[in-house]
């Protein structure tokens, strides 16, 4: 009985745990999120410009062209070929959604002028205020 009298009731938080489960899921984010990154493969032209400065609280929309003339949106996680009138509607639901949204055109080099002007076209008639291309740099 002498013993349990002289304990004091313990006031403080052991904090430790906490850390070591905060670090694993630290570990496990840094891993995971350059695992994350999606996209359609598009041969690029090569083109000498500089860098488009987008901030992190920037929403863009990226559509992309294959050689083979079908046309990709990058909404949510899904790599299917959408029909140009649908790219259409889909561009002018996002575009009025968000008005300051960056509308940018992927196009493979193998693709004729006509069909990038044209899908720009119809970005523009959609709502679109301006529309980027997207290149590699050349080397």
């Amino acid at each position: 009985m002498a013993k349990a009298a002289r304990r004091k009731p313990m006031a403080e938080i052991n904090v430790v745990p906490y850390i070591d489960v905060m670090l694993v899921l630290l570990v496990i984010f840094m891993v995971t999120a350059p695992m994350m990154t999606q996209g359609i493969k598009v041969d690029l032209p090569d083109a000498a410009s500089g860098p488009l400065s987008v901030s992190e609280n920037e929403v863009t929309l990226v559509v992309s062209i294959k050689a083979d003339a079908t046309y990709y949106m990058n909404v949510g996680a899904e790599e299917e070929a959408v029909a140009l009138p649908l790219i259409a509607e889909r561009a002018s639901k996002i575009i009025q959604a968000n008005p300051d949204i960056k509308v940018l055109v992927e196009g493979d080099e193998s693709l004729s002028y006509g069909v990038v002007v044209g899908l720009m076209n119809i970005l523009q008639q959609a709502g679109a205020r301006s529309v980027g291309l997207i290149t590699e740099p050349p080397g």
